[in-house]
């Protein structure tokens, strides 16, 4: 299949499935993915016809008939543990259910089927313990994203872009990327943002493209997303934590996909990418979602991408100073290092009343710093 054709392909199920959960009104569906109703409607009934074969010529068969007897039930358990070695009598459970399996025994007892079959071993058991995370109260009030290891194709090197929402665990992107610069991801983020709307903040770790290290902590990439309105925060140094459930996610996506398949090059890799997240977003049972997938708590954002940039403002008692090349400004007769990546653009400064002096780019406070004492920079994000 076309690459062109593939990446159509994983927009039009998307749909699909947001459709199907009625999570918002159908033309507003329907502008997000830039499709009349008229479209909509039909790709609907295609669907409801024949399935994803009405849209494409692979289709995965939903459970048709509840399962008749034990030894019926047991094929089937272990026909799903073959396709999905990593799942579990939990998750196999909800699968099921899910997919309108009637009688399902409990996970225990699914558990002890794949233990008398030899598909889990005691050691294995043991690695699997529940782990409650922190949350956000809401779909997209946070992102966490990052890039997946790099790894070996026939040609040359997949580097796997992932963009998670904190509250559901819904993948918002997976994307196959051929290098992990600036210039290669903003496309990406900006197809993304056309299709799901805005978060309020997107969090990263301090590595490139994100984070600048000695030409200051914010690039023109973090600069580009605070312009949209969007907040920039990063994990500290050497805690991955910060950033748990997308590293979880990772493992997830090795454990499932990656160990199991060497791509020829990245096309094929997005084309499994897009299989692969579809099944998680709206199949897979989630243990931290109560056994439900991402998409049951997830919601597209109401923040629109602008297209365009907005013009930066600041209130009307801060003082401005624009950034010279050298990622400076001067005020008070201080030089005060801003950053490189702000080169041409203001910031807005406000004095404190502990006397620090507080330096805002657009919404977001980037810089704190006590003149009087000279103390250290203090920076943000």
């Amino acid at each position: 299949m076309p690459w062109k054709e593939v990446t159509k392909m994983s927009s039009k199920i998307d749909f699909i499935r947001f459709a199907q959960e009625e999570t918002q009104s159908f033309n507003q569906l329907c502008q997000r993915f830039k499709i009349s109703c008229k479209t909509g409607y039909k790709w609907l009934k295609r669907f409801k016809e024949k399935g994803e074969a009405g849209l494409t010529e692979s289709s995965r068969r939903p459970i048709s008939s509840p399962l008749r007897t034990d030894k019926e039930l047991e094929n089937k358990i272990i026909q799903i543990r073959q396709k999905k070695p990593s799942w579990g009598g939990r998750k196999i459970r909800a699968w099921l259910l899910n997919h309108g399996g009637k009688n399902i025994p409990a996970s225990s007892t699914i558990t002890d089927i794949l233990h008398r079959y030899g598909y889990i071993k005691e050691e294995e058991s043991k690695k699997h313990t529940a782990f409650k995370r922190f949350e956000h109260e809401a779909p997209n009030d946070l992102w966490q994203v990052d890039f997946k290891g790099h790894f070996a194709m026939q040609r040359g090197r997949c580097h796997p872009l992932t963009l998670l929402d904190d509250h559901s665990r819904f993948s918002i992107g997976l994307r196959a990327c051929l290098d992990e610069s600036g210039k290669t991801i903003k496309p990406e983020f900006i197809r993304v943002f056309e299709e799901y709307g805005m978060p309020w903040r997107i969090n990263f770790d301090n590595g490139s493209p994100w984070a600048a290290g000695t030409q200051g902590r914010y690039t023109s990439f973090s600069i580009w997303l605070m312009r949209l309105g969007i907040r920039v925060s990063f994990s500290k140094p050497r805690h991955p934590q910060t950033n748990g459930k997308d590293e979880r996610f990772h493992r997830t996506l090795k454990t499932e996909l990656l160990q199991y398949h060497t791509f020829k090059h990245f096309k094929e890799a997005q084309k499994y990418f897009d299989e692969w997240r579809m099944e998680y977003n709206f199949e897979r049972p989630h243990e931290s979602l109560d056994m439900k997938p991402p998409i049951s708590r997830y919601r597209m954002s109401e923040r629109n991408y602008p297209g365009k940039l907005p013009e930066i403002e600041y209130r009307q008692n801060d003082e401005i100073r624009k950034v010279n090349i050298a990622g400076n400004i001067s005020y008070k007769n201080e030089k005060i290092f801003i950053g490189e990546g702000f080169n041409g653009l203001p910031v807005g400064i406000r004095e404190s009343e502990d006397g620090e002096y507080k330096i805002y780019f657009c919404h977001q406070k980037i810089l704190s710093v006590n003149l009087r004492s000279g103390e250290k920079l203090k920076r943000y994000g």
